[in-house]
């Protein structure tokens, strides 16, 4: 049973450019130390680039968490996006983990798996999250 559905597009150069802010700290409220050493080690050398999908990702998550909500009859907490976390599996296919209030949320809906898929080119970054429920 799908639970929520949530997109996200951001425009990477203005992305990055926040990104470069040094007196912001939008990186380090908003991803985690793997999320950042992920994007710096990838191989295309463009970190807002990867940053910018995963972004695209959490807000994504936000998106689908709030609409199980809305058809659970539940108010949507506001989350903390580093409590939402990219990573990748052995094949290096996106998947989500959930830590905190985001976690303790998507258990409170009963949701069992997750999906993303992520995508980015030319200008923008793309991401589409879906939550599931097994039984």
């Amino acid at each position: 049973m799908i639970l929520g559905l949530g997109i996200d597009l951001v425009q990477i150069d203005a992305f990055g450019a926040q990104l470069d802010d040094a007196a912001s700290h939008f990186t380090r409220a908003t991803f985690t130390e793997g999320e950042v050493a992920y994007a710096r080690s990838a191989p295309s050398g463009e970190p807002a680039r990867h940053l910018a999908a995963r972004y695209a990702a959490k807000e994504a998550a936000v998106k689908a968490l709030d609409l199980a909500c809305a058809r659970a009859g539940i108010d949507a907490p506001r989350l903390s996006l580093n409590a939402i976390e990219v990573v990748c599996d052995e094949r290096g296919r996106p998947r989500l983990e959930l830590y905190g209030a985001a976690a303790e949320l998507a258990t409170r809906l009963g949701a069992d798996r997750t999906w993303v898929s992520l995508s980015h080119d030319g200008p923008s970054a793309v991401a589409t999250v879906l939550m599931e429920r097994l039984a």
